[in-house]
């Protein structure tokens, strides 16, 4: 049957697949729109499949704490050039899977994955792939997070590239919590202090701090006490409660909290850098 261009352009503003991909399927399905969608699906499900060793390094990142601040979610929707992160159709499609992460709580990528994306049976792992298929890049979630705490404040660096959440043990401070939120993106600290540091990370840095100081000629039964001076210097600039807090450099992040609240405690971090 003949296909028209009417047809064509409603079936690609339901899934923004190609002019000529949307032809081709509407053609194959008869005019029929359910047949062709699936059509559609099994096509950029090929197209994925393809692209799936492609590196996806470029997107857009994002941070939103939902009403009332006791949840926030952060997520990075990953792409294979700076010109598809641009586009306002990735845009939406990233803050729409925020959104449903916020909504329905999540506690893995692979789980969001599963979640519906329409509520026609769309899940969100399909969108993806769809996208994927249509746009002619992979499109994949390259990081998720979600934080659970009495107080969750997101913060998103302009352009998209660098977002955070931090949680806290009370409410009532929006502009200290962004700022700690601010810090944590600008920063990147591995762990809130010394004792959340990692014990693997902890190991290397002592062990990297023991070689350094052996090549420099340490005597040996020094080169421990070296190596735990190094370690605490890793923590200062590494942790956040001991890094140098970025809006006045002459406090510390914990001296900073204690200086507001005595009784307000960082509870969990997470934060996202594209490239």
């Amino acid at each position: 049957m003949a296909v028209t261009v009417a047809d064509i352009n409603k079936l690609r503003k339901m899934t923004q697949a190609g002019m000529m991909d949307c032809k081709k399927a509407l053609t194959e399905a008869n005019g029929d729109f359910d047949e062709a969608i699936a059509i559609l699906r099994k096509s950029g499900a090929a197209k994925a499949a393809k692209r799936a060793d492609r590196n996806a390094g470029e997107g857009l990142a994002f941070a939103k704490a939902e009403k009332g601040g006791r949840v926030g979610v952060l997520i990075s929707l990953n792409c294979e050039t700076d010109f598809v992160a641009k586009n306002e159709d990735f845009n939406k499609l990233a803050t729409t899977i925020l959104e449903i992460a916020l909504d329905q709580k999540p506690m893995s990528a692979d789980a969001l994955k599963g979640l519906s994306f329409d509520g026609n049976g769309l899940t969100v792992g399909e969108k993806l792939v769809e996208a994927t298929g249509a746009i002619g890049e992979k499109i994949e979630i390259g990081a998720y997070h979600l934080v659970q705490a009495e107080s969750v404040v997101g913060y998103i660096h302009p352009g998209n590239q660098v977002a955070s959440i931090v949680g806290f043990n009370k409410e009532g401070h929006a502009v200290l919590g962004k700022n700690i939120a601010m810090q944590v993106a600008a920063m990147s600290p591995v762990a809130i202090d010394e004792h959340s540091v990692p014990a693997d990370i902890r190991d290397r840095e002592l062990s990297i701090g023991r070689e350094k100081a052996l090549q420099e000629g340490k005597p040996e039964h020094i080169v421990d006490k070296i190596a735990e001076g190094n370690l605490k210097k890793f923590y200062q600039d590494n942790t956040l409660l001991h890094q140098a807090f970025i809006i006045d450099n002459k406090k510390s992040v914990g001296q900073y909290l204690k200086e507001n609240d005595s009784e307000l405690k960082i509870t969990d971090f997470k934060r996202v850098q594209l490239n």
